[in-house]
């Protein structure tokens, strides 16, 4: 599965394949992007309009929610077995998929505070962390500052995610970028993801994708400098100066995973 998620509402079908065609992998939202009232035609359209599994994540509604046991049955009817748990908050909630793999959804102070224990679950595979809910779980009203950045309660709650999750031997997925015009600023964003380790970026819009493909993806310059790079060490082996830097082991390690090695 590739860096760009695309989230897709479960009641537009119609979006479902146009979603699939731009994105990496389709998130289908049973959740906030569909109302109450439309949650059973969500899921007739869940059934009625299959994709490929593999690039497939269905995030269902959390599961002290009187819409989880309605959605996890008609989860049952599909082939697919990737999905997006909302409101995680402990170990013990992802049990409830049990056969399937789930994404962990942090969205909440509970369910930060409880990350470690979350990405331990033994079907837990990926974290993920959601600005806004947890900033409305804390009383809050914007998870950012007038710069657009985000406030330090925020920026708290990614570091631990991802912390976490790569602890755990699983992925982090970076939170939604909100403001869909803003492409420059969506690109600075999933720049800093990808560089500080996060395997994935979530999305709310189709134009969102090829920033963040690209954004997750090395130029030809960096793959060349990693190249060189452990080019170098091979004929230097401990530590060794290369153009100025001093390089170890864990120098080392990030130019192997610009080259995916």
């Amino acid at each position: 599965m590739g860096p760009s998620l695309l989230f897709c509402p479960a009641d537009r079908p119609e979006r479902y394949a146009k979603a699939a065609q731009r994105a990496d992998a389709v998130i289908i939202d049973l959740e906030d992007a569909v109302a109450a009232g439309s949650k059973e035609a969500a899921r007739r359209a869940l059934l009625d309009t299959p994709l490929d599994p593999a690039r497939v994540i269905v995030r269902v509604n959390p599961v002290d929610s009187e819409h989880f046991a309605k959605d996890l049955e008609a989860l049952g009817q599909t082939a697919y077995r990737t999905v997006m748990l909302p409101k995680c908050e402990s170990a013990a909630q992802p049990a409830a998929l049990a056969g399937y793999d789930v994404l962990a959804l942090c969205e909440t102070a509970k369910g930060i505070t409880n990350a470690s224990d979350i990405a331990g679950a033994q079907n837990v595979v990926a974290l993920m962390w959601g600005a806004e809910d947890l900033i409305a779980s804390l009383g809050g009203t914007s998870s950012r500052g007038q710069d657009g950045s985000y406030r330090e309660v925020a920026r708290f709650a990614r570091s631990q995610v991802l912390l976490n999750a790569v602890a755990n031997g699983k992925a982090a997925v970076d939170s939604v970028y909100l403001d869909i015009p803003d492409l420059e600023g969506l690109g600075e964003e999933s720049r800093d993801a990808k560089a500080s380790g996060f395997a994935a970026k979530a999305s709310i819009h189709p134009n969102q994708m090829p920033v963040i493909r690209e954004a997750f993806a090395p130029t030809e310059a960096e793959r060349e400098r990693a190249r060189r790079i452990l080019e170098a060490a091979e004929a230097n082996p401990g530590v060794f100066a290369f153009e100025g830097q001093m390089v170890d082991e864990p120098l080392l390690r990030q130019a192997r995973a610009t080259l995916g090695k």
